[in-house]
């Protein structure tokens, strides 16, 4: 893993919180579609937001290939999130470069059945994103992170799942991830970043990080 470990803040609804990742330096922005969402916002609304260098990413659950490809071109996004199930011919059509996919460690008897499902992936996506729960995401609670050390995966991936300053520090030492997906732990409420949580958990990403 690089020193400057990856850092993605989530569920983006105001310019204003999309400033202050600006300002600190993150490197992927995520946008929520998924109606059910306290976070969820239009296609429209997402290509409203500046965000500078950082990449784009829309989060998907129930999209099929077609509503997917048209929610990334109007919003002007980089990468897909696929959170519902999507096999890998849908990453491949999407695109390889263009996929984070999202497992939840917890949904497998133990971590060979993870890593065997994993592999199914290999070369159909950028990146991958390990979540708390069984499905979906914004479950808010986090993952037993030393059980995903030195895990065996075909891209580089992200831990997500409640984390915040409260945790960053063991989870980021535990696992040693190439990235980490942050968003209900550093908000004062759902959709609205709290400046100072958010600077205060890349502080200690960034101390933390191992090469």
């Amino acid at each position: 893993m690089s020193p400057a470990t990856l850092i993605k803040v989530c569920g983006l609804t105001r310019q204003e919180d999309a400033n202050a990742c600006r300002k600190l330096g993150v490197d992927l922005t995520g946008f929520i579609f998924h109606f059910p969402s306290p976070r969820n916002v239009s296609p429209e609304h997402a290509a409203g937001i500046e965000t500078g260098r950082a990449v784009r990413v829309g989060v998907f659950v129930r999209q099929d290939l077609k509503e997917t490809a048209s929610i990334m071109q109007k919003a002007g996004l980089g990468l897909a999130q696929l959170t519902g199930d999507q096999d890998p011919e849908f990453c491949k059509i999407i695109g390889p470069e263009r996929v984070m996919r999202v497992f939840w460690p917890e949904r497998y008897p133990d971590r060979l059945s993870l890593e065997k499902d994993l592999a199914r992936f290999t070369g159909v996506s950028r990146y991958v994103l390990l979540d708390a729960g069984t499905s979906g995401g914004g479950h808010g609670r986090s993952l037993d992170f030393s059980g995903l050390k030195g895990l065996r995966c075909p891209a580089p991936w992200f831990l997500a799942g409640g984390l915040g300053p409260h945790n960053l520090a063991k989870a980021v030492a535990g696992c040693n991830p190439n990235g980490v997906d942050i968003n209900s732990g550093v908000e004062s409420a759902p959709g609205i970043k709290d400046a100072k949580k958010l600077a205060k958990a890349l502080e200690i990403i960034r101390k933390e990080a191992k090469p």
